[in-house]
């Protein structure tokens, strides 16, 4: 099927559709021994010969695989890193080399992210217009007051575009110990965000006086990790792939 060349990388497992026109543009891609570095181009992997970084690729796309991780900190959301650090992909099974992270986990944070080597499921779960909640619990230092939990639920201004309204509770605090008094007390909030900007919880409470300690993301949309330990994975079911992607219904 003739197809664009972003689509069909994706489609392959490549890369998500929006980095795999990142990987045309650099000039990575050949078919049929031409470089292709046009976004507009098309091909047909059943007969076109596709080849990325000198690697052949299959004339036939794998099966769809959509899976649940939980992200340990210390772990780049990547395929493949410059830094030599420890990548997504390095810690899961062989099998699964050929899917990407839908989204984005920086690198001290842990917690909830789906790979998939479907393109246009990562593309509508990333796409903003979608708004797909995403909840994390998040310790922060200090106590935030009443003015401020309410700045960070209508939304403050970053990069000179304000942030969407966002739930923001708190759960706990932990005040200083009488071993400790010089010790400064540590807030966890449950926060809910329809949007993803780069860093933008840890960017957020920096801006109003309450640096993120630790983030770890519980849930996407209504998919939670509950009983997945750090480090673990699992495939998403038929019911869950539908109720995050209409698409796929």
């Amino acid at each position: 099927m003739i197809d664009r060349l972003q689509k069909i990388l994706s489609r392959h497992g490549i890369a998500s559709r929006r980095e795999a026109e990142q990987i045309i543009l650099s000039g990575r891609v050949w078919v049929n021994g031409k470089k292709i570095t046009e976004l507009g181009t098309k091909a047909n992997p059943d007969c076109d010969r596709i080849e990325v970084d000198g690697k052949l690729l299959q004339a036939h796309a794998p099966e769809f695989v959509y899976l649940l991780l939980n992200k340990p900190t210390g772990v780049v959301c990547t395929c493949d890193d410059p830094q030599q650090r420890k990548t997504v992909l390095d810690i899961l099974p062989s099998q699964y080399q050929h899917v990407y992270p839908v989204g984005r986990l920086d690198y001290n944070s842990s917690g909830a992210l789906i790979l998939t080597n479907d393109g246009d499921f990562a593309n509508y779960l990333m796409h903003p217009r979608h708004h797909v909640a995403k909840t994390y619990e998040v310790w922060v230092k200090d106590i935030p007051n009443s003015q401020t939990l309410k700045q960070w639920q209508e939304g403050i201004v970053l990069d000179g575009k304000r942030t969407l309204p966002a739930t923001v509770n708190i759960l706990q605090v932990e005040r200083t110990s009488n071993h400790n008094l010089h010790q400064t007390p540590k807030t966890q909030l449950r926060i809910i965000l329809e949007e993803g900007r780069n860093r933008q919880i840890r960017r957020v409470a920096e801006q109003l006086g309450h640096p993120v300690l630790a983030l770890h993301r519980v849930a996407i949309a209504s998919i939670s990790l509950t009983s997945l330990k750090l480090g673990a994975y699992r495939s998403l079911t038929d019911y869950e792939i539908k109720k995050l992607c209409p698409i796929r219904s």
